[in-house]
């Protein structure tokens, strides 16, 4: 359930926030157009290169466009927004915990709301794994912090799919906690906080691999492990499920808030420059140059220049 005073609380901490980093990425970027890669899903296609080792004609490896893991990202979209959009609480969070005081007389009532709240709260960690799992999110909030850091945009970024996937750039988890969360801690303070106290891997297992129960308004994780110091969480109570979940919910916002900024932001450069937008390819031995990207006004998207178009 989606509270509109928490998720204001919420959003008006990170909303001012992604707007001051959107401007910062924009100075940091060691190129003018890096950023835009984010929007357009910059990613080396391997298919692509090895068409090119037994083919005369040769097209260039390093593509834009959605593919499969931005139609992925559409199909959590919906299945969030539709959430989002069905499920705003018709009242205030200090209003609805104020329905679980207990009393004797209300003792059904109470026990049926706490039945509701825990398949609702089911319904919540799936929303919590399509964003902190989706290798999209996870892909350009991590190119994110890289322009934030003046590097070069990466477009042989991977998830590691196994142990044996040496060439990746990291595990799901490693990524998040590693190289964006622990990257933005000087850069801002703000949204490492919110991604420490929102994402917790302890609590993504538990939820993945469904080894969790409910009891007395508390999520209890069933893979605490004495000995290990990241699997310390013996409950997480509702009430701290609703920061966590709002917290996310934002993320969210915000992350699509981020990708529109860009696209607009770079859609005014093309309406000034002919509709071209010129973008620098780095390759794996460090080698770069430019290819350049066309914004189509009637569909509102971008595509190749190819090399025999004027």
């Amino acid at each position: 359930m989606i509270f509109k005073d928490k998720l204001v609380i919420v959003e008006k901490a990170l909303n001012p926030e992604i707007h001051r980093l959107f401007t910062e990425a924009l100075k940091t970027q060691s190129h003018e157009s890096d950023l835009f890669l984010l929007h357009l899903n910059g990613s080396f296609n391997k298919d692509t290169a090895q068409w090119n080792a037994r083919e005369i004609r040769k097209r260039d490896a390093h593509v834009i466009g959605p593919g499969h893991e931005g139609h992925s990202e559409q199909a959590h979209y919906s299945f969030i927004d539709k959430y989002r959009r069905m499920n705003i609480a018709k009242m205030s969070l200090p209003e609805y915990l104020k329905l679980h005081e207990y009393s004797p007389e209300r003792n059904a009532e109470i026990d049926e709301l706490v039945d509701i709240e825990e398949t609702t709260i089911q319904l919540e960690m799936l929303i919590y794994l399509k964003f902190w799992e989706a290798d999209l999110i996870i892909k350009k909030l991590y190119q994110f912090v890289r322009l934030l850091n003046g590097e070069h945009y990466d477009w042989y970024f991977r998830v590691q799919e196994s142990s044996r996937d040496a060439d990746a750039t990291g595990s799901r988890q490693d990524i998040i906690r590693l190289k964006i969360r622990d990257r933005l801690k000087k850069i801002s303070p703000t949204i490492y906080q919110m991604i420490k106290d929102t994402y917790k891997t302890q609590l993504r297992n538990s939820i993945a691999h469904s080894n969790y129960s409910f009891l007395s308004r508390y999520i209890h994780p069933n893979n605490f492990v004495k000995e290990d110091l990241a699997a310390q969480l013996k409950a997480v109570s509702f009430d701290e499920w609703i920061d966590i979940f709002h917290n996310t919910i934002s993320l969210h916002n915000q992350y699509i808030n981020l990708d529109n900024m860009i696209h607009e932001h770079y859609r005014e450069i093309a309406r000034k420059n002919n509709n071209e937008v010129p973008v620098r390819v780095t390759d794996s031995k460090g080698n770069q140059y430019l290819l350049t990207v066309i914004y189509r006004e009637e569909w509102d998207d971008w595509r190749y220049k190819q090399t025999d178009e004027k």
